[in-house]
């Protein structure tokens, strides 16, 4: 049964987005106390949102036939995953509390982003809202922690923002003839392949010259290295959608360039708040 939780939980982007969050605590500046209640607060965050998304989309799955899917393929109950998601929840929202009202309030924007995601705003024409309203919540959530609370600057905001756009029409351009099938219509499926792969270009563009020409970072060689290869890669991404040879390719190309930004952010830690 944990292997079959573990899985319902998306592991993957819950480690990933973890870490990145660990790590930014740890540049911002944070003591070890509040390293830890950090990573773990992200860690409850993110695997609530995950295992609560193959709880609500359990039926579509089972309609789809993804027995690769824990809950579909009667690996485990829904009820099982529900209480875990619920649990998880109300964790992250206990330990965002021990970091001070503000980060709190940034902490329950983020997990609220991913719940109502979940709940049916995925289906909507503001599918990327919570998305941009979580990953932007981000950065404040580190700086915010901080003692002082410091609320993290524009351009770092910004930059999480349009991380969090690149990282939903990414997420879902590989499936958008599947969602559409079973009545998923979000923004990626209304406006189509092609604008959904120049709005990720884009996005991560954006991302890499927020944080690169960010009003408190100096510029430097690596940044713009990292800016340069952002740029080739967006390009090459268009290319793709372009041509019309995507799918595992230009996902692939899109997690190499979020990764650019990831590490430019990382770098630019020191100076994600005055």
């Amino acid at each position: 049964m944990l292997h079959a939780l573990l899985r319902s939980s998306h592991p993957g982007p819950s480690i990933a987005v973890t870490i990145i969050s660990a790590a930014l605590a740890v540049g911002v500046g944070l003591g070890p106390l509040k390293v830890a209640i950090v990573t773990v607060m992200i860690l409850c965050n993110q695997l609530s949102v995950g295992l609560s998304n193959d709880w609500l989309d359990a039926e579509r799955d089972r309609r789809n036939g993804r027995r690769d899917k824990p809950i579909a393929g009667e690996e485990i109950s829904p009820a099982t995953v529900a209480t875990v998601a619920i649990v998880a929840a109300v964790s992250a929202i206990a330990l965002s509390l021990t970091l001070g009202p503000l980060a709190a309030i940034a902490q329950a924007l983020f997990l609220a982003s991913g719940w109502l995601y979940n709940l049916g705003l995925k289906s909507t024409v503001i599918s990327v809202v919570p998305y941009i309203v979580g990953f932007g919540a981000l950065p404040a959530i580190v700086t915010l922690a901080a003692d002082p609370p410091r609320l993290a600057h524009g351009w770092a905001l910004a930059a999480g923002a349009l991380l969090g756009i690149a990282a939903h029409f990414s997420n879902v351009l590989p499936d958008l003839d599947d969602d559409s099938a079973t009545g998923v219509r979000g923004l990626p499926h209304r406006l189509g392949a092609l604008t959904s792969g120049i709005i990720i270009a884009v996005s991560l563009v954006a991302a890499s010259t927020a944080i690169v020409f960010g009003p408190q970072a100096d510029v430097t060689i690596v940044g713009l290295i990292g800016l340069t290869l952002g740029i080739v890669l967006a390009l090459t991404s268009v290319v793709l959608v372009i041509r019309n040879t995507m799918k595992r390719i230009l996902f692939r190309i899109t997690i190499a360039a979020a990764l650019i930004n990831v590490a430019l952010l990382l770098i630019s830690a020191p100076r994600l708040s005055a």
